[in-house]
């Protein structure tokens, strides 16, 4: 059989497989970061008629309003049980032609994006297409480090060095894209920054690798697979990976510094996987509530996403399959992930427990949105606000 018709046979398998199978339709140096003191979700109400979520919603509008005058601009929304109890957009998504934060306005979510490459790594398990400690030559047979499996790419255990330190610009175009990441390490073979599965160091490069893993798997393009197979079915209409060669979308933030200046494009923009996600807060909670269903990952997938992985360093803070997570001594846990690429600045919470999720957009940069979860808590739960925060991820 010929190679070009073996190869569209294949992708018409994988189809298959996914279409009969039932689910639901910066590189900015980190800084230290605090622990916030989150405790279980007691709420007597999730409707927003509620007198008692009437004043908490005039609390949130209040707390925004002085965060609007201290240099927020973005969105935010508050989700519990299903049900949206706070929803609010801030500003301005483009600042030279005046348009204002919309529910449409799309922003990019830097590394919160792992959290959906990782959902397509655990889609494409849960249909026996790959195995979490595969090699990752099975699926890259050059790719330089033999003993290095998916399982700690997805849990920063790779040792990987984090290509935007190293990776030069191209010589023969404007952007970098997944495939020239790859040949950096087939064709440089830098050291690993430790044995493969000894620590944990965050490095993008675990997350643009499962990006090209996904593609040789399925024979697509990364951003195709997301649309077709996370996206679509999911309802996240507003949601793409962004390609920047192509037209821009006309509802999609533009990226600004604190001072309103727009950040310039760089060559690593084209590389995918680790960020490069465009997406809404309402979409993130369609997201979000999709991960209760059990319809589009396994349970048995997700526990494995939210388990911890590094016990090197002591404390509540761990990481595991694309989540970072608080994880407390009386067995309470928040997965989250949050993202900083450009002046876009993501924060995304889910308290799994109790079905109550934070999702902070900006398209501005502001330190201050890696606060505002725990202020957001403190002020829905009834409490004192304080001033935590955590630190962004890159």
């Amino acid at each position: 059989m010929p190679k070009k018709l073996l190869h569209i046979l294949s992708i018409n398998i994988l189809i298959f497989i996914f279409v009969s199978c039932d689910f639901n339709n910066g590189s900015q140096a980190a800084t230290p970061e605090s622990t916030p003191q989150f405790s279980k979700v007691v709420l007597s109400y999730n409707d927003t008629t509620d007198p008692v979520c009437k004043q908490m919603i005039y609390s949130l509008d209040t707390f925004y309003q002085r965060q609007v005058l201290a240099g927020f601009n973005g969105s935010v929304l508050i989700g519990y049980k299903g049900k949206i109890l706070y929803e609010r957009y801030f500003g301005f998504s483009q600042l030279e032609s005046g348009a204002k934060w919309t529910p449409e306005t799309q922003s990019q979510l830097a590394s919160t994006s792992k959290t959906l490459t990782s959902g397509a790594i655990l889609l494409l398990k849960d249909k026996g297409l790959l195995a979490l400690d595969d090699l990752i030559t099975t699926y890259i047979p050059k790719f330089p480090y033999k003993s290095m499996t998916i399982r700690m790419l997805l849990n920063h255990r790779s040792g990987l060095p984090d290509y935007l330190k190293f990776a030069p610009k191209p010589v023969n175009k404007r952007y970098l894209d997944n495939d020239d990441i790859v040949n950096l390490f087939i064709n440089k073979k830098p050291a690993l920054n430790f044995p493969s599965n000894t620590a944990f160091r965050y490095s993008n490069s675990n997350y643009a690798i499962l990006a090209s893993v996904v593609e040789n798997i399925s024979g697509m393009k990364f951003a195709y697979f997301m649309k077709r197979f996370v996206f679509t079915p999911i309802g996240m209409d507003q949601t793409f990976v962004i390609d920047p060669n192509e037209e821009r979308v006309c509802t999609a933030s533009f990226c600004y510094n604190y001072r309103w200046q727009l950040e310039p494009e760089m060559h690593f923009d084209g590389i995918a996987g680790d960020k490069g996600v465009y997406s809404t807060v309402k979409d993130l909670y369609k997201w979000d509530q999709a991960l209760y269903s059990g319809k589009f990952i396994k349970p048995a997938s997700l526990k494995e996403a939210y388990k911890p992985y590094s016990f090197e360093k002591p404390g509540v803070k761990n990481y595991g399959l694309g989540w970072r997570m608080l994880n407390y001594p009386d067995g309470f846990n928040v997965i989250y992930h949050n993202g900083w690429w450009h002046g876009n600045n993501t924060c995304f919470y889910r308290f799994i427990e109790d079905n109550f999720t934070i999702i902070v957009l900006g398209n501005k940069f502001n330190k201050n949105i890696y606060k505002q979860p725990q202020q957001i808590f403190n002020i829905v739960m009834g409490k004192s606000n304080v001033e935590e925060g955590m630190e962004p991820d890159e």
